[in-house]
């Protein structure tokens, strides 16, 4: 062994680049590897995760807090079956409206409020995202949902609410926001802050249960709770399973791309990682013929080179590891909200079997080739260390020898490759592989951005306002009634300098003849088509017609062109299907004409909606700045969409990864051009002899993986068009809708050749480096090296 020892420090020592191109590349593909495998860990049932970890409450029960005390409510936390409970804490539901800068007008309606006196508990632990608990009264957390006000701003800490009906209208400082996985509150307090609202019509007890898998056993536990209370005393209980089923469906439609970058990542990983190690084994081939020469047997051999790569290989890994969880964090905190659970970290079961199998596929590689070297004589190794076989290239050197019109070092580059093919092909596959990522992350982002678009209707320049959505028969003391709202707003923005046109919207749920339950009824006041909504096929409705989105298809089996017919107590219409609008979501909608649906529910409270078109050069922001300084505070918001900034982190989620993918990329390449010109370095010095110059010789090392790059971005680009065409449909399906025709035709003839040069561009900049200290390394010394 102390011969092994020896070897095995001359052999760092005297391969220094090679031993720190086999850690770079360890941990680059560890860090890659690591974290795809923690991106598909988080897209394997997050809930699920985030539920265990958070100790979310099976059951959430709202309790009549005049009939039930405080004291009967604590003791139901022994019953059996009850495995914990946590509570009772004081919950009311009321109104608040929040002064958000640049955002006028941001009104919360049947806003449920907690009194805790402490984020963490048995049940139910409320994970800070931003800020800290409340330490004090006027002191408010909110949750994530709340904290997205749905237009394009967020309720970050220091903003301001105000309560509205309840005594003295408080105003509270938001100071943190949380996320309940079961969401059992949008909002907390310490339990002195909910006392001084006055006595709390409710209390709220969550728990947790020894059997609570299925509805009908959630049902019995909750029911046997209940029995142990005073009668009429429990208002009602939400189970675990229905948000479960809620945040499954959020989940189903961005689950797809993040397993298609964790594939990619995870392949690129591999193929590297064996391309570098078993070419550096091989590149020391003449080294062990050497060793055989001075007695070590095979054995010996093998584990000189084995240990060569395991002892940076260990170092590598273990970086790699750490460098995948300092890039979880934001990663990882991205893919949280878009799955809308609390933030996750990798598994240390990843942290611990990734960066362990990366060594032992390190070893593996190293073994094949190591274990052939050693079989070799001692002579035979010596003799086919220094270079390629003589058949392996000298083919491609002749030939390409006769293209006149290419310099020489250019024609050397080229036929490069060819002295070993297998090292050829795989480089061209990682790079291939960065390059189907910039591709299909190219093709996703564009999309997403055009999904946010359409569904913030932002194809036409235009404000959205809505009432603040009191009843037109009980009106808040002060405030005008529901009719006087609508006419003073209508009032306002018809004498409005920069109103061009606008249009009143109405909603209410009807049913229709044929499917079970109702759909929701968009009817606006005049002619909508400028807004904007996008058509996935057809038309906008015309008279007695209307547009539905893709659940109301699936949901009553219609086409285009079929009929179907709204009811209301007893009162129906029949109208024709003209288009299919792009509205995700399980909901069946339908958007059509008021006159259509006079005599249905739409036309009975009024509009809730004005949607405002604005001349040319008017200002949205300004505009509704003064809208809103002529309506009475509270009456009106802004109205906006929350998927907004959830596509946007989404999008940023897609680029951060497609980044990531292509600096490992450049790490193969980058690795595979160190081996290649340490592996011929004698040849260089020849070159050199014979009146290369330093330019000459970058040419030639660049060239070398050029035309490989070249290849595998050309690949890249239909094979990256193909995987965003089949990935944006199953992402659709499981947000329940088609995508319009534009969605997908995102690539422009411009961008799609600039993506076909990303694979060279990824060869040429990773080459420069090595090509470089090509250029700078002196004659002799070249001729000296083995």
């Amino acid at each position: 062994m102390r011969a092994v020892r020896t070897a095995l420090h001359g052999g760092l020592a005297g391969r220094r680049v090679q031993a720190l191109a086999i850690g770079l590349v360890l941990l680059a593909s560890a860090a890659a590897s690591t974290l795809a495998a923690g991106l598909l860990s988080a897209s394997n049932a997050p809930f699920d995760h985030a539920f265990a970890a958070q100790h979310g409450a099976q059951a959430a029960l709202a309790v009549n807090a005049a009939k039930a005390p405080a004291g009967e409510l604590a003791a139901t936390a022994r019953l059996a079956g009850v495995t914990a409970a946590a509570g009772p804490f004081a919950e009311a539901t009321v109104t608040a409206s929040a002064a958000i800068p640049d955002t006028p007008g941001v009104v919360f309606q049947a806003f449920t409020l907690a009194g805790r006196s402490s984020p963490g508990g048995p049940v139910d632990d409320i994970v800070l995202t931003a800020g800290h608990w409340p330490t004090g009264t006027g002191q408010i957390v909110v949750s994530r949902d709340l904290a997205d006000t749905g237009s394009g701003a967020s309720m970050s800490p220091g903003v301001v609410i105000t309560l509205t009906g309840v005594p003295g209208t408080p105003k509270l400082t938001v100071v943190g926001v949380g996320v309940s996985v079961t969401n059992t509150a949008d909002g907390w307090v310490l339990p002195a802050q909910m006392t001084s609202l006055g006595p709390p019509p409710t209390e709220q007890m969550l728990y947790r249960f020894a059997s609570a898998g299925s509805g009908a056993a959630v049902n019995a536990d909750v029911a046997a709770v209940t029995r142990a209370l005073p009668a009429g005393s429990v208002a009602g209980a939400e189970s675990w399973l229905a948000v479960k089923a809620q945040e499954n469906e959020n989940i189903v439609p961005w689950v797809p791309f993040l397993v298609t970058f964790g594939v990619i990542g995870l392949a690129m990983s591999v193929l590297i990682e064996v391309n570098v190690v078993s070419g550096a084994v091989t590149a020391g081939t003449r080294r062990i013929g050497v060793l055989k020469a001075v007695g070590f047997t095979p054995a010996q051999v093998v584990w000189v080179y084995v240990l060569q790569v395991a002892v940076p290989g260990v170092i590598g890994v273990a970086g790699g590891a750490v460098i995948a969880n300092l890039l979880a964090a934001p990663v990882l905190g991205q893919t949280s909200q878009v799955f809308e659970v609390a933030p996750q970290s990798i598994p240390l079961s990843v942290d611990l079997t990734v960066p362990l199998a990366m060594l032992a596929l390190a070893g593996i590689a190293a073994l094949v080739p190591a274990s052939r070297a050693g079989r070799l004589s001692a002579t035979t190794a010596i003799a086919t260390g220094r270079a390629p076989r003589p058949s392996h290239g000298y083919a491609a050197h002749r030939l390409l020898g006769e293209a006149r019109l290419l310099p020489r070092p250019v024609t050397i580059g080229l036929a490069g490759p060819f002295a070993r093919p297998g090292r050829m092909l795989v480089t061209l596959a990682a790079i291939l592989f960065g390059a189907l990522a910039v591709t299909f992350g190219t093709g996703l982002g564009t999309s997403l951005n055009r999904v946010g678009s359409d569904l913030a209707l932002a194809g036409t320049e235009h404000v959205e306002i809505g009432l603040a959505g009191q009843s037109a028969q009980q009106p808040s003391p002060g405030q005008p009634s529901a009719a006087a709202q609508q006419a003073g707003m209508a009032a306002v923005i018809r004498a409005q300098p920069g109103t061009l046109r606008y249009v009143t919207e109405s909603d209410d749920r009807l049913g229709v003849t044929g499917m079970a339950g109702t759909a929701s009824v968009t009817a606006f006041g005049g002619d909508a088509s400028w807004i904007g909504y996008a058509l996935i096929s057809g038309h906008w409705y015309g008279a007695g017609g209307a547009v539905v989105n893709t659940s109301f298809l699936h949901a009553t089996g219609k086409r285009m062109g079929d009929t179907f017919t709204l009811t209301d107590d007893g009162r129906a219409v029949t109208l024709k299907i003209a288009g299919e609008v792009f509205l995700p979501g399980n909901d069946p909608q339908v958007l059509t004409n008021l006159s259509s649906v006079t005599t249905l529910g739409p036309s009975g409270a009024g509009p809730q909606m004005f949607y405002v078109g604005l001349r040319p050069g008017v200002n949205a922001q300004s505009y509704q700045n003064a809208v809103f300084a002529k309506l009475g505070p509270g009456d009106y918001h802004q109205v906006g969409s929350g998927s907004g900034i959830l596509l946007q982190i989404i999008s940023g989620l897609v680029l951060i990864l497609t980044l990531l993918l292509v600096v490992v990329a450049a790490f193969g390449v980058l690795n595979t051009v160190v081996l290649m010109t340490r592996e011929r370095v004698h040849d260089l010095g020849v070159f050199k002899a014979v009146g290369m110059t330093p330019r000459q010789t970058i040419t030639m090392v660049v060239t070398t993986v050029a035309a490989t790059g070249l290849i595998a971005g050309l690949i890249a680009v239909p094979a990256g068009i193909a995987l965003h065409h089949a990935i944006l449909p199953i992402m659709g399906n499981g947000a329940q809708t088609d995508f319009p025709p534009a969605i997908y035709n995102v690539y422009s003839p411009a961008e799609l050749v600039l993506l076909a040069l990303t694979g060279l561009v990824i060869a040429v900049v990773s080459a420069l480096g090595p090509a470089s200290w090509a250029a700078r390394t002196r004659t002799a010394i070249a001729l000296r090296a083995e």
